[in-house]
């Protein structure tokens, strides 16, 4: 299941975690969690929940609460 992660872009873009073409940058982002490249990698892409501990990194670097991670995207309907 895929996560809203739209409020994590919103902090990262913000810390200037970010690539040269405005895009965020998962290294900028593992550093500054202290986690994998990966695990950013799937944060930023909204897959997964996160551990709890990648959570409370979050909540310490960017100041977002463990909640905000956990909104799944909404179900896309498909015209008849």
């Amino acid at each position: 299941m895929q996560y809203d992660r739209t409020l994590l872009h919103r902090a990262a873009i913000a810390a200037r975690d970010v690539k040269r073409d405005g895009t965020i940058n998962a290294h900028a982002v593992a550093r500054r969690l202290g986690v994998g490249p990966m695990a950013a990698w799937r944060l930023i892409q909204g897959i997964g929940r996160p551990s709890y501990n990648t959570a409370r990194a979050v909540e310490l670097a960017y100041g977002l609460p463990a909640t905000a991670l956990d909104k799944p995207l909404a179900p896309v309907e498909v015209p008849a």
